[in-house]
């Protein structure tokens, strides 16, 4: 294959496509942690507010359900993968990104309980076939493919930090393998490094930040039989918990296919009730319960201890409920959440006997991220990295795998329903601009598993 000149050339420019892909991708997470922070930290501190009131979800979430709901039902791709339907490899096409763009820079910094895993993946596609096209490269259903995985995987590792997490979600996502995986891993894994070297070198040159998911957990003591065994019952927990959110958010999806911009307003002001609620309840702010979780999970794993077991407890229900619902009708990926949740978990658990808090939060977290992903390999992968130790890989793998059996054995609940009507190109449950799994029907037959198209062939 590597002999063959038109892969070395497609290989080649799967390297260049790296590096715009990568600086705008970098724009992008830069622009979201800007706006998260002047919109929950900032404003409420210049309005006489030390962190932002109860009451302080509801505006700003009823703006962003009204927006991705014209997004939804005005523009084609109708603003992305419905992220209840798992994370898809297909990027966005020309027409469909600015609705990807406006869905995610709109929803997301305003509270949504969703992260930007989603909405890079088809960004970074969608630039590399817009870049393909603009150089008038040769365009082959396989080359498609091939260029999309590449440009998504180079902007995924730049919000993972790290090159082989992009490559090997990515690859797990498409669901290659035999000679389609050697085809799709070079240009996926080269993309990807190109995309991670540019950003890294960006981020000292400019000194912006677009958070991090370094958690700061310190090493933990050797493990044991007790953290094996209480591995094993939050897997299964965990597994129930994420499984049956996801459920939820299907039905949401359900629930948002007619009259969308008023439902999916309805409930977008449902997770801020949640959020407010948590508030609320705990004293705390409510930005814990709002968002991706990416910097409130940092700061749990600093400081478990400033978390109560009601506020724990707490943030587990309102923002599970809150994740759900914006799992159906908003827009952004459901990484994050899934993280956060296992980690508040993992925190909650950890005084058991024998457990501690480094060994749950890493089961915690590789148990909720596999359920929501249904990607074990790339949920135990990110963990590892996530924690920066291999003290933990054992626990990581064991908890990445009794989630994944328990889920696929739970029942599955409805499939990602189809819109009433054509917004652009592409149904709701398949990608933007048509890219993702088909449609067939009324609805999409069990879980989407987090399944992406195949390559059609390992020819690029």
């Amino acid at each position: 294959m590597l002999r063959r000149p038109e892969y070395l050339k497609a290989l080649v420019f799967c390297g260049l496509i790296g590096v715009p892909v990568a600086l705008i991708a970098f724009w992008f997470l830069v622009a979201l942690d800007q706006l998260e922070r002047l919109i929950w930290t900032d404003w409420p501190e210049d309005l006489g507010w030390t962190r932002a009131p109860w009451w302080w979800g509801f505006p700003l979430l009823a703006v962003a359900g009204a927006v991705v709901g014209l997004v939804v039902s005005r523009l084609p791709g109708r603003g992305g993968h419905i992220p209840a339907g798992g994370l898809h490899s297909g990027g966005a096409d020309e027409k469909a990104l600015p609705g990807v763009l406006v869905a995610a820079l709109v929803g997301l910094p305003l509270g949504t309980v969703l992260g930007p895993e989603a909405p890079l993946i088809a960004l970074g596609g969608g630039l590399a076939l817009l870049f393909a096209r603009f150089v008038r490269a040769p365009r082959t259903e396989a080359g498609t493919a091939l260029l999309g995985a590449a440009g998504a995987a180079a902007a995924i590792s730049a919000l993972f930090g790290n090159p082989l997490v992009g490559a090997v979600l990515l690859m797990e996502v498409a669901g290659v393998g035999g000679p389609q995986l050697f085809a799709v891993m070079l240009p996926v894994l080269l993309a990807s490094g190109v995309g991670d070297l540019v950003f890294t070198g960006f981020v000292r040159w400019t000194g912006l930040h677009t958070g991090s998911l370094d958690i700061g957990l310190p090493a933990p003591p050797p493990l044991d039989w007790a953290d094996i065994l209480w591995t094993l019952l939050i897997a299964v927990a965990l597994a129930f918990l994420i499984h049956w959110i996801f459920v939820a958010g299907r039905f949401t999806a359900g629930f948002v296919t007619s009259w969308t911009v008023r439902t999916t307003t309805l409930c977008a002001l449902g997770a801020a009730g949640c959020i407010a609620l948590y508030s609320v309840s705990t004293g705390r702010s409510p930005a814990e319960a709002a968002l991706s979780g990416e910097s409130a999970l940092a700061a749990l794993a600093r400081d478990a201890a400033a978390w109560s077991v009601g506020a724990l407890v707490a943030v587990l229900v309102f923002k599970g409920l809150a994740y759900a619902l914006c799992l159906g009708s908003l827009r952004g990926g459901p990484v994050f959440p899934a993280l956060f949740l296992g980690g508040a978990a993992g925190a909650l658990l950890a005084p058991l006997p024998g457990f501690g808090l480094v060994p749950a939060m890493a089961a915690g977290m590789a148990a909720a991220v596999t359920a929501a992903l249904r990607l074990p390999v790339s949920g135990a992968v990110l963990v590892v990295l996530l924690l920066g130790n291999v003290d933990t890989v054992a626990l990581v793998v064991l908890a990445a795998v009794v989630s994944f059996a328990v889920t696929q054995l739970l029942p599955q609940g409805p499939g990602i329903p189809a819109f009433g009507g054509p917004a652009g190109s592409g149904p709701a449950g398949s990608g933007p601009g048509g890219s993702g799994p088909a449609v067939s029907g009324p609805a999409v037959s069990g879980p989407p598993a987090g399944r992406g198209p195949r390559p059609g062939s390992s020819r690029p």
